[in-house]
This record gives structure tokens, C-alpha cells and sequence, in this order.
């Protein structure tokens, strides 16, 4: 009776606790309706996924905010509010939360040893550090028109589970803000996708997975009202299977719905130009430095065919080189003001500026 009576009361806290999970994620749902495809003539798209679809199509189009560049859509992967407060404040159209970024920040290797719920949470602070810099930029320029946050794919790994899960893992990244979620065809525990030992689940298995997130992003928009995420299908069979194989499942995973496709680790120009010759539709080149894929100027992947290229680990990198640089200089008494920003840049990064202008705002009399 003592035993029920414990377990009761955790499974009543444990309710609660999930119950203001849910409250608080819901929150941050799109306080938008997502704008009908008649309306796609506007200058402002409220749905992150509608962001992230025009900026690909005026892509591929060399239309809109795309005519005349030269390069592909850059995407600077981000990890962090931080991170992606610094990639938004740069400039950029779009960025992309990286998983491998995401799991070094928790202090572990890119083996899915970082949970669902985890990667979720990194998503609410992505998209908050977005969100603010779009408002400071808003304020900055005195601008009346609705707040635009630059559009970010979010690393879904393998989906954590089954296809089922795959589904709750789309609906779980679209409730943080996320434009779009790439899966990939990894067995799980996935890892980062040039590294060894990686394997792929069979062909069938990883076309469903595709498949229950395309439905999970038509299902989103169906209930809601609002856009889904768009579904970024990635596959690692080239090293396991080949490249035919490799072709094949990008052809599959189009047709089973995917938006996007990514072929990982292709290992020579050639490669990449078949890949990009053969499998239509937006399409994503990684840059991963010093990695298995030739790091090709951006204007050269243009011409191949790319829609965006990725730099997961190039913010990542260069601040834990000059973290170690800072940390042997202290250990050596030595000075490091020639490595780091003044003071007032670090305070205004963070966020320090805005805080304090809507301090004064709200001061009592």
C-alpha cells in the first residue's frame, strides 16, 4: 500500500511536470496563421517554413532576395542563443543547429548521446537568439513591419525511434520555431557523418522515416493552421552501400515527400557534380573542414547545382582554438587582450544593449 501510494504520487508529479512542459512549449507556437500560397507575392512570411521556402525557391529561381548572388544560400551553423544571435546579427539569410555543435556544448561527442528533449531545448534557445536579434535590427532601423527572424534547419538525427517518433520529433522542432528538420538514414546510436563506424538502416526502413516526416509536416499544417516544417532528407549510404545507392535513396526519399535532400560525405568533385546532376530539387553541400568533401569556394557549388552549404563545425572550431589559446595564456601569467573583444563589444553580442535601453523604458518614476 506504501509502495502504490509512492508511486501514486511520482506518477502525479511526474504528470504535472510534463503537463507544464507542454504549457510552457506551447508558448512558443506561431502566433500567425501561416499566409495561404495566394499570398506569396508578400514581403514578409510569417511562417518560419514559409521563410524558408521562398528563400529556396527565389534560390533556385535567382529571383527575390536571391537575384544576382553569386553564392548559394550560406548557412553558418549555429549551437546556442549565442551562436545563432551572432550568425543572425552577421548578416546572414539563414543558419542551421547542428547537432554536433549542440552535443559538444553538452560536453559530448556527435553520438546521439544527447536526447530529444535536449536538442528540443537547444531549438527554444536557437530560436530565441534569432528572434532577438531581429528585434534589435527591427529597432535599430525604427521598422513598423513585422519582425522577420532569419529561418534555421534543426539536426533531428535519426528521428529518436520509429517512424512514429520521427512524427513527434517533427511536431516537437515545429513548436520551437524551427523552419525546417533534416533526418537522416542512419542506424542509431547515429554519429557525425565523417567520422567511422556509421551505418545505415535498410532502404525501406529509412524511405519511412521520410515518409512519417513529410506526414508529420502536412499533418502539422492540417491541425494547426500553420506550416510545417520543411523535411531536409539526408542519407550516409554512400560510405556503407555506395554511390548509386546513395542516389537512390535521395530519388526515394523526394518521392516519400522530402523537401530537401543531402547527400553526406561525398568524397571528390565528381561526386558532387552527379549528385547535384542527378537529384533535383534544393539541395545541401557540407562544409565541414578538413572532413571526407572537397571544401569548394561557394560560387563553384553554385555552378554544381547547391542550394545551401553548410558550416557545421567553423564556429564551433575556431572558439574552442581560442578558448585553449586563452587558457594557456592564463596558465602562463600571459595577456590576452590582443585575443579577445573589448569589453563593450562582448556586453552588446550577448545582448547587454537592447537590456538596457529597455531598462531605461520601464523605469518607475
Amino acid at each position: 500500500r506504501m509502495a502504490s501510494r509512492y508511486f501514486g504520487k511520482a506518477f502525479l508529479a511526474n504528470s504535472c511536470c510534463w503537463l507544464m512542459q507542454f504549457l510552457c512549449m506551447c508558448q512558443h507556437l506561431p502566433r500567425i496563421r501561416a499566409l495561404s500560397s495566394s499570398s506569396s507575392s508578400s514581403n514578409y512570411q510569417f511562417s518560419p517554413s514559409q521563410r524558408l521556402s521562398k528563400l529556396l525557391q527565389d534560390e533556385m529561381d535567382g529571383t527575390g532576395s536571391r537575384s544576382g548572388n553569386p553564392n548559394p544560400i550560406l548557412l553558418p551553423c549555429c549551437y546556442d542563443g549565442l551562436t545563432a544571435r551572432l550568425v543572425a546579427r552577421a548578416g546572414f539569410d539563414a543558419t542551421f543547429m547542428t547537432g554536433f555543435g549542440v552535443s559538444a556544448v553538452n560536453g559530448f561527442p556527435d553520438t546521439q548521446l544527447v536526447s530529444f528533449q535536449e536538442m528540443q531545448q537547444s531549438c527554444l534557445r536557437v530560436n530565441e537568439g534569432l528572434l532577438s536579434a531581429a528585434l534589435e535590427e527591427a529597432q535599430q532601423q525604427q521598422q513598423q513591419q513585422p519582425i522577420q527572424a532569419i529561418p534555421c534547419i534543426a539536426d533531428g538525427d535519426t528521428g529518436y525511434g520509429n517512424a512514429v517518433n520521427v512524427k513527434r520529433t517533427i511536431y516537437g522542432y515545429a513548436q520551437t520555431g524551427m523552419a525546417g528538420v533534416m533526418i537522416e538514414d542512419q542506424v542509431a546510436p547515429k554519429r557525425c557523418g565523417h567520422v567511422k563506424g556509421k551505418s545505415v538502416v535498410p532502404f525501406a526502413e529509412a524511405v519511412q522515416r521520410v515518409r512519417a516526416a513529410a506526414d508529420a509536416r502536412d499533418e502539422y499544417t492540417q491541425h494547426f493552421g500553420i506550416a510545417g516544417p520543411l523535411i531536409l532528407a539526408r542519407t550516409d549510404a554512400l560510405k556503407t552501400d555506395g554511390f548509386e545507392a546513395a542516389i537512390e535513396r535521395c530519388l526515394a526519399f523526394l518521392d516519400a515527400g522530402a523537401d530537401m535532400t543531402f547527400l553526406e560525405a561525398p568524397e571528390s568533385v565528381e561526386q558532387m557534380q552527379e549528385y547535384c546532376r542527378r537529384v533535383p530539387g534544393p539541395k545541401l553541400a557540407n562544409m565541414l573542414e578538413q572532413g571526407s568533401t572537397p571544401i569548394l569556394p561557394p560560387s563553384q557549388l553554385k555552378e554544381m547545382g547547391y542550394t545551401m552549404a553548410a558550416y557545421p563545425l567553423t564556429l564551433l572550431s575556431a572558439s574552442v582554438n581560442v578558448m585553449q589559446e586563452s587558457l594557456q595564456r592564463i596558465a602562463k601569467g600571459q595577456s590576452t587582450d590582443d585575443i579577445i573583444l573589448p569589453f563593450a563589444q562582448t556586453k552588446d553580442a550577448v545582448g547587454f544593449t537592447r537590456y538596457a535601453k529597455e531598462e531605461e523604458r520601464y523605469k518607475a518614476d
